[in-house]
């Protein structure tokens, strides 16, 4: 296994897609991979591929109405409500199994300024990949 396949996952992982890259994290870790070059691994994949949802939300926006879109009205509604709510620092959670696919989305919806959003999913995200593998290494 190699840190692009880490990157892959981690970058699948934070689209809408359900998967997850703690496993391969896990494994390489176990397998003796460097700590560094998997928290760099995972965290940009999954940066990267919390920026597709950005991208996305910003475009298919104009698809709304259509019976394929990810989100049903009301639920896009009391997610802008929630996003405007909580503001841009809850981009710092967009790590959350559930919830944090959707609020990268929105951020996208609601034309949050790229380098923030950048700046904060990458800040949460990477602290997350951090606590992963400090607990991984601790035990």
């Amino acid at each position: 296994m190699t840190y692009l396949s880490l990157f892959i996952s981690a970058f699948v992982a934070a689209t809408l897609l359900p998967f997850y890259s703690e496993v391969i994290l896990g494994v390489m870790l176990v397998n003796g991979a460097d700590p560094l070059w998997l928290w760099l691994s995972a965290t940009c994949g999954n940066t990267l591929g919390s920026c597709v949802n950005w991208l996305l939300g910003g475009y298919l926006l104009h698809f709304q109405n259509k019976k394929w879109f990810p989100f049903k009205p009301d639920s896009l509604e009391k997610a802008q409500n929630s996003f405007s709510k909580y503001g841009l620092w809850s981009l710092l959670f967009a790590w959350l199994p559930v919830i944090g696919d959707p609020i990268t989305f929105v951020a996208g919806v609601m034309k949050v300024r790229f380098l923030p959003f950048l700046i904060l999913v990458f800040i949460g995200k990477g602290l997350r990949y951090g606590a992963v593998l400090a607990i991984a290494l601790h035990y």
